[in-house]
């Protein structure tokens, strides 16, 4: 007999984080992986979560949250100072970044800037899937990082929360520090609730361990950031809400250092000094200019017998310009040099329909919907000239998804998702770049088109839960992903582009693993692999001139552990590792560090030895990985560098009193001088800069 449980689904989605102050575990719970809350002990696969009790502790330290996620996700590589998040996969593939799953990333031009997309005091959590899925469509081929964005408090009509620090180098503090204030007010007022956020960040000089200044090039130093953030809510009924969510955030460095050039293969350094005159004259800041994010969302918790529904519209448009390069010059038109920037808006409506129902021991749910996305993307220059025409894509895909919960322990899960994309493109020409004078490309006349593209892909996955000591489950998804079509249309060498061959990739990807959990600790291991038969690189037909998908299919695998431990109340542990491998599977050549990031450990000693004070101590270890042969003139090139081990430790600390909260924290406590492993594995000059010295932030909040 098939019987009305809404009342449980309602009592899951009631439970979220509000915006005061006290950290709240909800770290059972979970939204992204089905696109409905549920209970993360029904996930058949790998899941990571950054609660607030543990955004709390990095954000002490740091607002980076490239640097949060590569504390806490296995297999994200170490980052420091920089806003790039170029070679930063998951699991060998790139991730789709949401907010609130409203797309952040750009995969028609992925130009990997992504991640650092708003202020992480409004996030509540972070939810990260890892491994291909086909539950958000195209750009997920190694997994989902979701931002859950803060819920209105409702044990008040109004609180406020305000919170300001500042950052400078312990190292060397000339022009290194900086401010950041956040303030938040949030309540409830009979059916309605609001939260309202502002936040101002300006940085100092990021110093390395030798206290010279960081490379400029996706530099962070003397970068401005403003953030803006609200949610307000309104409940018709105890069934039937309406929720509307704006962010707006900008961070933009515009600076008068210069960069002196390094060299990775002789150890050099990119470093920055202080020369107004050597800046170019007509260089704008780079950065995000601005980028916007608007969500109105829907929700009935029986829009018919047993079934709730969602329905969100949302709207996202950011311009984020990059650094200026001489590589951009052309003679011709008296420059010098130039800067691009990615373009980018998308507009989207996702429905969700929920059905549940039980038959005697088995309890059934259904997940199934339509997703609608346009999504517009072009590479114009600051100057006018246009170097990636502008890429107009219509999404149109239907989705099934359910999970079968077989007498309380036995959990099945399968479903897929249909897959229909138009691209269109006018006519464009390439455009005319030179490395010198003498060395130019030569433009090309390219006539556009329509590229279109359907798949259809599949996933299932089992998990036993009848014993807590040992939880198996083993999971099989596949994802759908086109290729970087942007970096493929400016490259090309052909006057059609329907012979630039753009065909997407299916990556299918297997794991298995396990959850044991006692009463103190809790450890949870997986081992995966995933097969892609188009590969996900772009290389140059050396015969035809053509710009290819690379056709050699490639092969990624590894394993992940995870460890929580609890000695009492006052002490606890936390550990992650990550190994990650990979190769061209008709080769055996290993890929580079742009998909496979050197081995790497966390650890996370937290310590409160009263209610009013806490500590917490992270250590981040990077392994060795050497991989690859220098060339016939005997260095490294491309993302082939060899990445030599290293480790880094930051403290925090805070102490409450009334209502008003002091806290300290400092990255790269030891002032470890290194080379972080994308700056070793990147020969290229823009990311061979050292990592972050020692750094102090200092701050205070006050809450009523």
């Amino acid at each position: 007999m098939i019987k009305t449980n809404l009342s449980i689904l309602a009592l899951i989605i009631s439970a979220q984080v509000t915006a005061n102050d006290e950290p709240q575990d909800l770290e059972r719970i979970l939204v992204t992986g089905s696109r409905i809350a549920e209970s993360i002990d029904e996930i058949p696969s790998s899941v990571t979560i950054i609660g607030q009790k543990e955004l709390a502790a990095q954000l002490k330290v740091t607002t980076d949250l490239q640097s949060i996620l590569a504390m806490y996700v296995p297999g994200i590589a170490s980052s420091s100072g920089t806003s790039s998040n170029f070679a930063q996969t998951l699991r060998g593939r790139a991730a789709l970044v949401m907010i609130d799953g409203v797309p952040q990333s750009t995969p028609l031009r992925n130009g990997s800037l992504g991640m650092r997309s708003l202020d992480p005091h409004v996030i509540e959590r972070i939810e990260v899937i890892q491994g291909a899925t086909s539950i958000y469509g195209n750009g997920a081929a190694g997994g989902i990082i979701n931002y859950i964005t803060k819920k209105p408090a409702t044990n008040s009509k109004f609180s406020l929360n305000t919170t300001a620090s500042t950052q400078f180098s312990a190292v060397k503090l000339d022009d290194s520090a900086g401010l950041k204030v956040t303030t938040t007010a949030s309540g409830e007022i009979d059916d309605f609730s609001y939260i309202v956020s502002l936040g101002i960040e300006n940085n100092g000089v990021l110093r390395d361990a030798e206290g010279d200044a960081l490379g400029t090039q996706y530099g962070l130093s003397e970068a401005k950031s403003r953030n803006f953030f609200t949610k307000l809510s309104y409940d018709f009924d105890a069934d039937k809400s309406l929720q509307m969510t704006y962010n707006y955030f900008e961070s933009q460095q515009d600076s008068a250092w210069v960069d002196v050039i390094g060299d990775i293969n002789k150890g050099e350094k990119t470093y920055a000094i202080k020369d107004a005159v050597s800046t170019p004259f007509n260089a704008a800041p780079q950065g995000p200019r601005g980028n916007h994010n608007l969500q109105i969302k829907y929700t009935d918790a029986e829009i018919f017998s047993n079934t709730a529904f969602n329905l969100d519209v949302y709207k996202q448009s950011i311009e984020n310009v990059f650094f200026y390069s001489t590589v951009l010059a052309n003679p011709d038109l008296n420059l010098a040099g130039g800067q691009s920037l990615i373009k980018s808006e998308k507009q989207g409506l996702r429905s969700v329909f929920n059905t549940l129902a039980d038959w005697d021991n088995v309890e059934a749910t259904f997940i199934y919907g339509v997703d609608i996305l346009n999504d517009t993307t072009s590479q114009p220059m600051v100057d006018g000239r246009l170097w990636v025409p502008e890429m107009d894509m219509v999404n149109v895909a239907g989705f099934l998804q359910s999970k079968w919960v077989i007498q309380d322990d036995f959990i099945v899960k399968a479903g897929l998702r249909y897959e229909n994309m138009d691209i269109e493109v006018n006519d464009y020409n390439t455009l005319k770049l030179c490395r010198s004078a003498d060395q130019c490309s030569v433009p090309k006349a390219v006539k556009g088109g329509t590229i279109e593209f359907t798949a259809t892909t599949f996933n299932v996955g089992f998990r036993y839960n009848a014993n807590q000591a040992f939880t198996p489950y083993v999971s099989y998804s596949q994802g759908a992903n086109i290729p970087d079509l942007g970096a493929l249309l400016r490259s090309a060498t052909v006057q059609d582009i329907a012979l630039i061959q753009t065909e997407a990739a299916i990556i299918d990807n297997y794991e298995v693993g396990f959850v044991s959990e006692f009463e103190q600790f809790r450890f949870e291991l997986s081992a995966y692999k995933s097969f892609s038969d188009l590969g996900s690189r772009s290389v140059q037909d050396p015969k035809t001139g053509i710009y290819i998908t690379q056709r050699a299919p490639q092969k990624i695998w590894g394993y992940e552990g995870v460890l929580n431990y609890t000695f009492n109340d006052q002490w606890d542990l936390a550990a992650t590792y990550g190994y990650v491998e990979g190769k061209h599977s008709n080769t055996g050549n290993y890929l580079g560090a742009r998909e496979v990031s050197a081995p790497k450990g966390t650890l996370a000693l937290n310590w409160q030895p009263t209610t009013q004070a806490r500590m917490s101590v992270h250590y981040i270890h990077v392994s060795d990985r050497d991989r690859f042969e220098k060339n016939d003139k005997g260095v490294y090139t491309g993302d082939e560098g060899p990445v030599n081990g290293y480790g880094i430790v930051n403290l925090s600390g805070s102490y409450d009193f009334d209502q008003w909260s002091v806290f300290a924290g400092v990255e790269n406590l030891l002032n470890k001088d290194y080379f972080p492993a994308r700056s070793q594995a990147l020969t290229f000059r823009a990311f061979n800069v050292k990592g972050i010295g020692t750094t102090v932030n200092l701050g205070v909040n006050y809450r009523f």
